[in-house]
């Protein structure tokens, strides 16, 4: 069979790194090929080249095929000709690929008008008609991206995508941020528009339960190489090449095992919870409850998992934690202390004692700090140790979380994002914090890496026994690492108790829900599973 994107000794040279090597791959008509790595393997870089969104600092070589058509060496009028009309792409931050002050339809309309519909008339329909299709209803058009969810915001960029009609999708972790509810949807939509349109979708992912879910074949990358592509089926039942072997067994599963039994420190008859609230409720103006009338509490040395949907207040009440947010009734306590009628100064002083793990490790790191100063600031600003000592607790970090010291002196940019998000986990551990607020920890991180940072995470909650806020969509994670579960849903508690109970035994109906929406690291199971019909629904 022809493909109808064929790659050839593709390499790709940065200054002093080569991200790609002699790379190989073809992708046929209607056919979905995932490829999958660890971060920095080349996936995205090997996107970017195909359609000639490199950087002038990259050299690239080698040869991108479409339908017939070479496109390296192409000039820019050339290549703008085939981006969107031949081949799309879908990027990773749906938030960062919208425009934040142009609505909607007009976006759409514009990508419409750079090939060849001239009639605003014309775009606007079709603009309409291609948000219906991803399930916004048309007279939405008018609204900012900000009014959208993170799952409608997915959705219309797959309508922007799509808008010319492209042979080829290029999919770059289209689902790494979404809950696993709205992860469920996106995948349907997926599978809707690739077999309505007969696409070639080049899937670019970390999540083996996607690749499950979607692909026809998969080609597995490390180091800008492709060491194995075969049937998505074969190569879960049998890898052919160790490394592919090893990520598939970091895969986290539910199901599989009941969480590892932890020794959860005793505390003192006296001691308080690290983090508790008692009937809590966070008002913002003009809004439903963020939080309306919680009460969990996290004794110190356990780990409880915060799990829900976008908008269920899992981040506020980290917030709260953390006394960025005062209560509107009830009662918030932090290592015993209310923090309701706290000065600033006291606050600072049991802010010292927490450490945070933010979402989003771009935004929470100075983009003008290397890594080495990132790490150290808390240091600085607490006055902890020489000079020389903040450095050298920085660099033990750096090697707990599978850096290099050469890494210190990189700026984020520099980095892929599951290093920053490294990088984030080693700057809220350098205080030895007695309470972890950890926001989405590993949503970033590929499934290999993902498994050296928890067996991280649970080497050193065991040796310091610090308290943990574990907030994630990622039910398999929580699943691994928590002790207790609290599944919020619009703002109300609706579950609480032992991992294994919640997460294998729950008693609503909408945590089934949750559960059921994961997709399964197992093609065969999956398919199974979503042939059997839709999801029941949650009361």
């Amino acid at each position: 069979m022809t493909a109808l994107l064929q790659i050839k000794d593709l390499t790709v040279r940065f200054p002093g790194v080569t991200a790609v090597r002699d790379l190989a791959l073809e992708l046929h008509r209607d056919e979905v090929l995932a490829v999958v790595g660890e971060s920095g393997s080349g996936k995205s870089v090997t996107a970017l080249a195909v359609l000639g969104l490199l950087p002038k600092t990259a050299a690239v070589s080698g040869s991108v095929v479409l339908d017939g058509q070479e496109l390296l060496g192409l000039d820019e009028e050339q290549l703008r000709r085939v981006r969107g009309a031949r081949i799309a792409l879908v990027f990773q931050e749906p938030s960062t690929a919208l425009n934040p002050v142009e609505r909607v339809g007009w976006q759409i309309g514009e990508v419409l008008r750079a090939h060849g519909t001239a009639s605003r008339r014309e775009r606007r329909e079709r603009a309409a008609e291609l948000l219906a299709q991803v399930g916004i209803p048309p007279e939405r058009a008018r609204d900012y991206p900000h009014q959208f969810s993170g799952g409608q915001k997915q959705r219309i960029v797959l309508a922007l995508a799509l808008a010319a009609d492209p042979d080829v999708l290029i999919a770059d972790e289209p689902t790494t941020a979404l809950d696993v509810t709205v992860q469920a949807e996106i995948l349907a939509l997926l599978r809707e528009l690739q077999r309505d349109r007969e696409l070639a979708v080049l899937l670019i992912t970390h999540n083996m339960g996607v690749v499950a879910d979607l692909a026809d074949r998969v080609a597995v990358m490390r180091s800008g190489r492709v060491l194995e592509t075969q049937d998505v089926h074969r190569i879960f039942a049998a890898p052919s090449t160790p490394y592919a072997r090893r990520l598939l067994a970091s895969v986290p599963q539910l199901g599989v095992q009941d969480p590892p039994a932890r020794d959860v420190p005793e505390s003192a008859p006296k001691s308080p919870p690290a983090f508790a609230v008692t009937d809590l409720v966070v008002d913002y103006p003009g809004h439903p409850a963020a939080l309306d009338r919680v009460t969990l509490s996290v004794a110190p040395g356990e780990v409880l998992g915060i799990v829900g949907e976008s908008g269920s207040g899992k981040s506020t009440l980290g917030r709260v934690a953390t006394g960025r947010l005062r209560p509107s009734s009830g009662t918030a306590r932090l290592f015993g202390t209310d923090l309701a009628p706290l000065r600033r100064g006291d606050l600072r002083a049991l802010r010292r004692r927490i450490g945070v793990v933010h979402q989003d490790p771009a935004a929470s790191l100075d983009p003008r700090r290397t890594v080495l100063e990132s790490i150290t600031e808390p240091l600085d600003i607490h006055r902890v140790g020489t000079p020389a000592e903040r450095v050298a607790r920085a660099e033990e970090l750096l090697d707990q979380v599978a850096l290099t010291r050469d890494h210190g002196a990189r700026l984020p940019r520099e980095l892929s994002g599951g290093q920053r998000q490294r990088v984030a986990l080693a700057r809220a551990l350098v205080l030895e914090p007695e309470l972890l607020l950890a926001d989405e920890p590993t949503s970033a991180l590929d499934v290999s890496v993902q498994a050296t940072v928890l067996e991280l995470f649970a080497e050193l909650q065991r040796r310091h026994g610090f308290a943990c806020l574990f907030i994630s969509h990622d039910l398999a994670v929580v699943n691994q690492v928590a002790d207790r579960v609290a599944v919020l849903r619009s703002g109300r508690l609706l579950e609480l108790g032992p991992a294994d109970q919640v997460l294998t035994r729950p008693t609503s109906d909408y945590t089934l829900r949750l559960l059921e929406s994961v997709p399964l690291p197992d093609p065969e199971a999956q398919r199974a599973r979503r042939a059997a019909g839709p999801l029941k629904t949650s009361a």
